[in-house]
């Protein structure tokens, strides 16, 4: 209706554009949230400009959907090129521009370059407090993702410190209930058990999923992700067939909620086969 009464090329046409390729990732169809970014994208080109901040947020949308389809290379090369694009345009300390930074560490650990995702979060955390300041929801998520990657490249011990004490501030600035600050509780216990403490990882996880559960549906993907981690430590804990059984659950749901060729689906049943396996050993 709105293109119809607006037109096509007309700011609110498009920003309404945005929102529904979002809500179709939302939803789970991730092709087809990638090819209406890209489509909007050569739109939004021609009608405002390579150079205007609303393009080059539609160039962000359509590396991240590039990413959720399953293009890492491709969406890693484009959040390079953005970044390129936003510092030249915005300025090296523009929200926007440290924004992309951390999607281009991010994509350096993803690449495998642990250690320099962790270098380059570390230098970004310096910039992003001298900017947004220390209690920044952007500061606080950098921080995350600093110890997270501190965590990938072995240093489990020193990651669950930084997120024990991350966790405090968050709690403080954000709220208990606020998804980073639950998100912040799932990598402490994650890392506390890869640290050797299991026991204290699945007791963690097992109040995380009952809270996580008051303020989210049962099909929430962070719901199905707690559930996941759980089914894990359980099974690194010792009970092989409960971690199996916990499993063959959650796989029920994964397939009803998000379909068998998700990433989430394919690693589940993955790992339902491995602890099936070690059931019976």
């Amino acid at each position: 209706d709105m293109e119809r009464v607006l037109g096509p090329d007309h700011p609110a046409t498009l920003a309404t554009r945005t929102n529904l390729a979002g809500s179709r990732g939302q939803a789970g169809d991730v092709a087809g949230a990638a090819a209406a970014f890209a489509e909007l994208l050569t739109d939004m080109e021609r009608v405002l400009g390579p150079d205007h901040p609303d393009t080059l947020a539609a160039r962000h949308n359509v590396a991240s959907a590039r990413r959720e389809a399953g293009d890492v290379a491709g969406a890693a090369a484009a959040f390079e090129e953005l970044l390129a694009d936003r510092s030249r345009l915005l300025g090296p300390d523009h929200p926007d521009t440290l924004a992309t930074r951390s999607h281009v560490a991010f994509f350096r650990g993803d690449a495998g370059d642990v250690a320099g995702a962790a270098a380059t979060f570390a230098e970004l955390l310096t910039d992003m407090e001298r900017v947004l300041g220390p209690d920044h929801p952007e500061t606080l998520a950098t921080r995350a993702n600093l110890a997270g990657w501190r965590g990938q490249a072995g240093d489990t011990a020193g990651a669950a410190a930084a997120f024990a004490e991350l966790l405090t501030d968050m709690e403080r600035v954000l709220g208990p209930d606020h998804p980073a600050t639950l998100a912040a509780r799932a990598h402490l216990a994650s890392f506390r058990g890869q640290a050797g403490d299991v026991a204290d990882a699945y007791a963690a996880l097992e109040e995380l999923l009952a809270d996580r559960l008051k303020v989210l549906g049962p099909d929430h993907p962070s719901i199905l992700t707690t559930r996941r981690n759980l089914a894990r430590w359980r099974g690194e804990a010792g009970d092989a067939a409960g971690a199996a059984g916990a499993y063959e659950r959650l796989l029920t749901d994964l397939l009803r909620v998000l379909g068998p060729g998700h990433p989430y689906t394919v690693a589940a049943r993955e790992e339902l086969a491995y602890w099936r396996e070690a059931s019976r050993r």
